[in-house]
């Protein structure tokens, strides 16, 4: 992706043919049905620029190519030790909230993602061509709290309050060379995936990540090699949460449609919000692309073709319980994988649900066993998080190679050694025995390294130490991430809520998130019980109460599994609690709290906490509520503790 239309020297474009200019821009703009209406933008952008930037020396972009998917910023402009990020909205009379977010949200990408411009002042810089000139606070547009706004007579001004000569200049020619190290959410990538980007535009190419385009390469090569030698594979991909799990499989689902359209590749989750959630976001966005580019479509016909791109297991499932033959599908990708049922689970569910009293299959055997009615070749990706299951009935991988054991021994299965080195993925010796005599070790089926949070690349590390109550490991860890990666503690929710709305800039997400257990919440105004709608609480703007901005609705692990947000408030509740230096596990029954005495269910009100606490990119504030005298469901032991142990960690508390 060439990273600008134009660019040149000030002094230079200043000399330049305007229609030189403009032919430039012409020949690099991918966009024919918008020409006209982008080259009056244009011209009236060089007629400005220029006129504004007689006096000063440096370079300048058109159509400057930021980190995520493919946005394009009007210009940048660099000024001895400064960059500025310009957006222009020629003729418009005021400067619009959209606006300058949508200039904060550029600045920021470049901020975070572009090498060379981690350590750079960058300025916001809204031009609205025709608005009035205003008093602004400098401090704000430093903190990017709002941009700096001038119309289309006091740009240069604005930008020179802001140069200071005494300063080192830019090296431009390194600036220019920086690499990208993009970190997308997984509603982005999808997004950019779906348009027909590759994952190495979307991903960091940096050595301390690892590449999802090897991941990609040995699925790739493994379908390949079925559909060559007429064979069925299964690969496990593994990865510590945030590792990119989603965004690989999406990727895989992606190339095989292209590579060929008769292999059917379809993303199979049994996420209920997350299907939502993408499948909306593809909607919307191919919707107002298409409306952008002068294209007529409907909105159902762009969710016609987001829903066969994307679906949920269990229709997938039940699909083909109505029929033996073999689904149009010839590679499948199972996400969240480890969450498909247990054959107790499975069977019980088939009996109360569809009147089905002989299903005797759990559902990764049954789902192997519906691809495996194809008489030549298929593939099955299955993304697998450890100490991910979070819901009763939950198979985990030990289900998976259960069934291959048992039942489908002439599959191939490729998997990677970090299976077998942590119990969060196999407890069973004898399956992880099974695994070396029978399966294919590929190391670049695990993704090792966290990329949710692009500030820390440890987060997911401290976290587990954090439920293990290791205490020095957490403390060791901590002292690492503390300062690129803020967690906060309070017990006052609109502190909480204050700290939130403090640290977001531009459009970045902030959201509310909590236990769903954690049911006495409910007299502090968080009831985790009140159902959401994933897709507006994640997609929506702020100005929407629907959204997660206004911090009124909470999601729980359920809603937002496999989903991110950029700052988030994890509302701790009385089912998890420290306890003389272990957690105590609890249920909330009627009027009571009941001890959870079996070990699969305390597992899994941990690995609770580990989603939540896993979630956001950015940082957090952990709000630890106060007891009550008159609420014997809230008492001090429920909460004093479990604060006191996270500030022993070292988590400070807001001021």
């Amino acid at each position: 992706m060439k990273r600008s239309y134009y660019s040149n020297s000030i002094q230079k474009f200043i000399l330049d043919n305007d229609s030189s200019i403009l032919g430039e821009l012409t020949a690099n703009h991918s966009n024919r049905t918008l020409e006209e209406l982008q080259i009056n933008a244009w011209r009236k952008q060089i007629e400005v620029l220029k006129n504004q930037l007689k006096d000063l020396k440096g370079k300048i972009y058109f159509e400057f190519a930021i980190p995520r998917m493919g946005k394009r910023v009007d210009n940048i402009i660099i000024v001895n030790d400064v960059i500025f990020v310009v957006e222009f909205k020629v003729g418009e009379g005021g400067y619009e909230k959209h606006a300058i977010e949508q200039v904060i949200d550029y600045t920021i990408d470049l901020k975070n993602f572009h090498e060379g411009s981690h350590h750079t002042k960058l300025i916001p810089i809204l031009v609205a061509t025709n608005a009035s000139i205003i008093n602004q606070t400098n401090s704000d547009i430093l903190n990017y709290k709002t941009a700096a706004k001038t119309n289309k007579d006091n740009l240069s001004d604005t930008i020179q309050i802001f140069v200071n000569s005494d300063n080192i200049p830019i090296d431009i020619e390194y600036w220019e060379k920086s690499i990208y190290k993009p970190t997308p959410t997984i509603v982005e990538a999808a997004q950019a995936l779906y348009k027909g980007h590759n994952v190495q535009d979307i991903t960091r190419s940096d050595s301390g990540a690892i590449n999802l385009s090897k991941t990609a390469n040995s699925i790739n090569a493994t379908i390949e090699k079925s559909k060559r030698e007429k064979i069925k594979s299964i690969c496990f991909v593994t990865g510590v949460p945030g590792a990119g799990k989603t965004l690989a499989g999406l990727n895989i689902a992606v190339e095989r449609m292209k590579a060929d359209e008769d292999e059917h590749a379809v993303f199979l989750s049994g996420n209920g919000p997350l299907v939502d959630v993408l499948r909306e976001a593809l909607t919307r966005d191919e919707y107002f692309t298409a409306k952008q580019n002068g294209n007529k479509i409907t909105k159902k016909q762009a969710a016609i073709k987001a829903n066969a791109f994307i679906q949920n297991i269990h229709h997938f499932r039940d699909d083909n319980l109505l029929s033996d033959k073999a689904p149009i599908e010839k590679v499948v990708v199972f996400d969240e994988a480890q969450r498909a049922w247990t054959k107790e689970q499975a069977s019980s569910f088939m009996r109360r649900k569809k009147g089905i009293d002989d299903f005797n299959m759990s559902e990764p055997e049954f789902l192997i066993e519906v691809m495996n009615r194809h008489f030549d070749w298929c593939t099955i990706v299955c993304l697998i998080g450890g100490g991910q299951e979070i819901n009763t009935g939950e198979a985990g991988l030990e289900e998976w190679i259960n069934s291959l054991r048992n039942h489908f021994t002439d599959w191939n299965v490729h998997y990677s050694n970090s299976i077998l080195d942590s119990d969060n993925y196999l407890k069973s010796q004898e399956s992880k025995q099974w695994l070396v005599n029978n399966g294919i070790s590929e190391p670049d089926l695990h993704l090792a390294v966290s990329v949710r949070s692009f500030r820390s690349e440890k987060l997911s590390n401290f976290i587990h130490e954090l439920l293990n109550v290791n205490i020095d490991n957490s403390k060791q860890i901590y002292s690492e991430i503390k300062n690129s990666y803020p967690i906060v503690l309070t017990r006052e929710l609109e502190k909480a809520k204050s700290w939130l709305r403090q640290q977001a800039k531009g459009s970045e997400r902030i959201g509310l998130i909590s236990s769903s257990g954690a049911r006495r919440l409910r007299p502090i105004g968080i009831d985790v019980k009140n159902e959401i709608s994933a897709p507006n609480w994640f997609l929506n703007n702020n100005q929407d109460i629907r959204s997660s901005y206004f911090l009124e609705e909470v999601a729980t692990e359920f809603d937002i599994q496999g989903l991110e947000i950029d700052w988030a408030c994890v509302a701790w509740g009385g089912n998890f609690y420290m306890n003389s230096k272990s957690w105590k596990y609890q249920s909330f029954k009627g009027t009571k709290w009941q001890n959870m005495n079996k070990e699969l269910d305390k597992e899994y009100l941990k690995n609770t906490y580990r989603v939540l606490l896993t979630r956001a990119r950015q940082g957090m504030v952990l709000y630890i509520p106060k007891s009550s005298e008159i609420d014997q469901t809230r008492p001090k032991k429920f909460y004093d503790q479990t604060f006191e142990y996270l500030k022993e960690i070292g988590i400070k508390e807001i001021e």
